[in-house]
């Protein structure tokens, strides 16, 4: 019998009733109105209640909202089971599988209106969003606020930043809900711009664990016209409450019909593994809406950056204030000798990027007006056309292209955005016109226009319009301090990693990222998308540029290495300074010889705050890569190579925590073991703490077989 016969249609007191299935009949959702007439719904795996009963609706400002005295009066149900192929990924192939239900709402009084309820259910979770058809009675309308719930079943264990419309940059607590307070976000003075607004207030994606073991993630997709969804948490009846980010005038979204609203999603799963392994935010987005995108590239970076954050290094080439970007004569001030994006130092990364096989240099600070950007709230700081006079734009793109190598493009906005959409086609014209074909932006700071948030409505809709006339120009785009991802890289490839959390930076200049940070990110940040951490730091301590310095990367160097398996991104940078590479060669090789995009993903063990194995096989290659990480506690992973070809031999060069390593008193110590090893070969892979273990699997050669011993 077929999966969408396990439909079922049942009268609820007060309405309509609608109760359905999974794909694979695990997860079952019903959909109904209450007596009030507000719609709601119920969400359980097997036997066991997920979401209990949740009200759905939209608030509206000065006319009747969308949430109350409704009747069902129509369902459509549709089955959907397919496999597409994403441009690059964790994986070559996904398979988008679901049931869904499409309700249609009726409000009578005072006058007619409609609004419709996608549901889509799938074996690994839901998403459901709202869909506002055009109307006689309803055409522009302001939301003020939703009232989509997500009723738990009790007080589960949750991995939380606080809710803050301008920035994600917190590294994680775990606590249970009823002691969530997101004040305590009020004691980051290393982040420049918080606007942390209720103490029960957390972001999403937020991760959780039930007392019974299940698994449950809470999040969106496709994050289109619309403030971003945080949560709001009812302590004493654990119910999550969607709060949308307001803007200058305290409104959420100004909206016309035909409109939709992005997907609300829950994934669960008794196996952590599963939350990991899940495409449905991905599934939920829509499919590429470009052309042609054979210019997209993944692709591994090094940069002129960590040394300005480690302070060998600046961005701006003078330490004069007060400056005004249209009068200043850049040429006549005095450069502080530090300035990093000089043409000598970039000549000196890019030969170094040429014989070490990296497809591009990052270089921050080449352009003028670095000399008062920060905290000002500057309308007009940077023009991203006029380079520092010791930075000769001419000359490097063509060593640059002798050399084989690409120059990435830096567009620090300092969060004036006005500013930059007025620039941004001449930004992008210069861009093609001096070689480059990737751009980092940046918003550190107070967004301009005045009163809007990071993560509001405007600076939704502006994200989404770089990439777009990124596109236009053929570049692909690397977005910091911008709102988190939401899967929309399914329909704009160029879109290849954002920020969007507390990255590895912190290390540099504050109390840093606790070990357990990075084994979090892929349960909660990277749902979304893949992120730019900026992993490969060698020099792990800070009083070796600053001495009698504290702070630290809170990791061993190997956990470095391991991080390109388990924080996925096709745009990985080997972030450290790059004399630090030439003292560190032999772990170096990983980094160089590590992929970014990938036919097969295995996870082979998690759970989010503790440790995190991964297992990936190379896009279009026989080659693999395993990643493991763990938190402060050092644990043993063993790891059944059942994933390789059979009949096939490879050579596994393991890179292991050093004797007595620690991330903390002993970092940088390491080993590396070799030998051949085939499908069903073990590997025990010993992490120290804050440590991790980098594996690469090579298909031998005939004279490797015949020199190398089988790896023990």
């Amino acid at each position: 019998m077929k999966k969408m016969m396990l439909l079922l249609f049942l009268l609820w007191v007060g309405g309509f009733a609608s109760e359905f299935s999974s794909p694979n009949g695990r997860m079952t959702l019903s959909v109904f109105v209450n007596a009030a007439g507000e719609p709601c719904y119920r969400l359980t795996l097997g036997e066991t209640p997920v979401i209990t009963t949740s009200r759905l609706g939209v608030v509206l400002k000065d006319q009747a909202g969308l949430a109350d005295r409704f009747a069902i009066v129509h369902t459509d149900f549709v089955q959907t089971n397919e496999t597409w192929q994403p441009l690059w990924g964790e994986t070559r192939q996904i398979r988008n599988h679901y049931n869904e239900i499409a309700v249609t709402l009726q409000r009578d009084e005072p006058e007619q209106r409609r609004m419709i309820v996608r549901f889509r259910l799938y074996d690994e979770g839901l998403g459901f969003r709202y869909e506002f058809p055009s109307q006689p009675h309803l055409g522009y309308f302001t939301v003020t606020g939703e009232k989509s719930e997500f009723c738990l079943t009790g007080d589960h264990t949750a991995w939380w930043i606080p809710g803050d419309y301008d920035t994600n940059e917190y590294d994680y607590w775990k606590t249970a809900l009823s002691r969530v307070d997101a004040f305590r976000g009020q004691s980051y003075g290393e982040i420049a711009v918080k606007t942390i607004f209720a103490p029960n207030a957390v972001q999403t994606p937020l991760m959780m664990k039930s007392g019974d073991g299940l698994y449950i993630n809470i999040f969106e997709a496709a994050l289109i016209n619309y403030p971003a969804m945080h949560l709001l948490i009812d302590q004493q009846k654990f119910a999550l409450t969607a709060q949308l980010v307001p803007d200058a005038c305290g409104n959420m979204a100004y909206l016309q019909t035909p409109e939709k609203t992005p997907w609300r999603t829950i994934i669960v799963s008794r196996d952590a593994r599963d939350i990991l392994a899940s495409k449905m935010i991905l599934n939920l987005n829509e499919p590429c809406a470009l052309a042609e995108t054979d210019w997209i590239k993944p692709q591994k970076y090094i940069g002129i950056w960590w040394g300005m954050h480690a302070g060998t290094m600046s961005w701006n080439m003078a330490d004069t204030g007060n400056i005004k970007l249209a009068t200043t004569e850049w040429s006549k001030l005095r450069p502080n000798g530090r300035h990093g994006a000089t043409t000598e130092n970039t000549k000196r990364y890019i030969d170094f990027a040429a014989r070490h096989g990296f497809d591009g240099i990052l270089v921050e600070g080449w352009n003028v007006g670095w000399e008062d950007w920060f905290g000002n709230w500057k309308e007009e700081v940077f023009d991203f056309v006029t380079p520092y006079p010791d930075f000769d734009v001419v000359g490097l793109q063509k060593y640059a292209a002798e050399q084989g190598v690409r120059l990435i493009m830096h567009h620090e906005t300092s969060a004036s955005v006005t500013n930059y959409e007025r620039r941004l086609k001449e930004a992008f014209a210069f861009m093609k016109q001096h070689g480059y074909n990737a751009v980092k932006t940046g918003y550190v700071g107070r967004i301009i226009p005045r009163g809007e948030h990071h993560d509001g409505q405007w600076m939704v809709n502006h994200y989404v319009r770089v990439v777009e006339e990124a596109a236009r120009h053929q570049i692909m785009i690397n977005a910091h301090e911008p709102v988190r991802p939401t899967g929309l890289h399914r329909t704009y490839p160029n879109w290849l990693a954002c920020e969007a959390a507390r990255g590895n930076e912190y290390n540099a200049w504050s109390k840093g990222n606790p070990p357990e940070h990075e084994t979090i990110l892929p349960f909660t940040r990277l749902m979304g998308g893949p992120m730019d951490y900026t992993p490969g730091i060698f020099q792990l301590t800070m009083d070796h540029y600053r001495p009698g310095s504290r702070e630290r990367v809170h990791t061993t160097l190997v956990k470095q290495l391991a991080l390109y398996v388990t924080l996925y991104s096709p745009l990985q940078m080997a972030a450290d300074l790059i004399e630090n590479y030439e003292r560190f060669p032999e772990p170096f090789q990983f980094i160089k010889d590590v992929a970014v995009d990938w036919d097969e993903t295995r996870i082979i063990a998690a759970e989010p705050g503790d440790y995190i194995t991964i297992a990936r096989k190379a896009r279009h290659s026989d080659n693999w890569f395993i990643g493991a990480i763990t938190d402060e506690h050092p644990r043993v992973e063993a790891v059944k190579l059942d994933f390789l070809d059979p009949g096939k031999k490879y050579v596994a060069t393991l890179y292991l925590d050093g004797k007595n390593a620690h991330w903390e008193r002993n970092p940088m110590v390491w080993q590396i073991r070799k030998g051949l090893v085939e499908q069903g070969s073990m590997l025990k892979l010993d992490l120290a703490a804050g440590g991790g273990a980098a594996v690469s699997l090579l298909p031998a050669t005939a004279e490797e077989i015949r020199t190398l011993k089988k790896l023990k």
